[in-house]
């Protein structure tokens, strides 16, 4: 049977204003601090600076969240995980020591701030990078939980594409069986991520 994740995304971000709850944030930065991180990276960071971005947008989180949750307007939290990670990534481009020399002074950097950010490339990046962090969580759970030949089954036909008849020779086991352990595979991995889904 494989371990439910401890929480729900929904439950767990209720648990986030409380700042002592380690397994809360652990889980919380598991998820979202790759999302964060690969999407710094997409933008043009450095891996330092992405780790540092990442840093700045969990701290604007912990301050936020109390106040975010309290609002009947919210909208879906990725979205405004995604405008703290986009103002943190404005504020981490335009502090000194990271400015490019230029005229302007900071007049500039604030005509700078002020440019709306394009809405589909950088959301789609984001939307991306979470659907791909919480694959990876999915299924890791699930491969700790099924037979080797049960996930082979699933990986080597649902990703790598494979003829299901010469995954079925090359694991030793019949079509019928691929069909079976794919099945399962991917029942599962459905049930975990939909735990995950937002919610308005």
């Amino acid at each position: 049977m494989i371990p439910s994740p401890p929480e729900t995304r929904a439950s767990l971000i209720l648990r986030l204003p409380d700042a002592a709850d380690v397994t809360a944030w652990d889980e919380f930065v598991a998820i979202y601090g790759q999302v964060v991180y690969r999407v710094a990276l997409r933008q043009g960071l450095q891996p330092a600076d992405a780790d540092d971005l990442v840093q700045d947008v969990f701290t604007a989180v912990a301050k936020s969240i109390s106040q975010w949750l309290d609002r009947a307007d919210r909208g879906t939290f990725r979205a405004w995980l995604l405008r703290i990670a986009r103002n943190a990534g404005v504020n981490f481009l335009t502090r000194r020591k990271h400015r490019p020399i230029g005229a302007g002074g900071d007049n500039a950097d604030r005509m700078l701030a002020e440019i709306p950010a394009p809405e589909c490339p950088l959301t789609s990046q984001f939307d991306l990078e979470y659907r791909r962090e919480v694959f990876h969580w999915a299924a890791e759970q699930v491969r700790d939980a099924v037979t080797e030949s049960t996930w082979q089954a699933f990986w080597l036909t649902h990703v790598e594409s494979q003829p299901i008849p010469d995954v079925a020779a090359h694991l030793g086991i019949s079509v019928a069986n691929v069909y079976i352990g794919r099945s399962r595979v991917m029942a599962r991995l459905r049930e975990l991520v939909k735990q995950f889904e937002d919610v308005e």
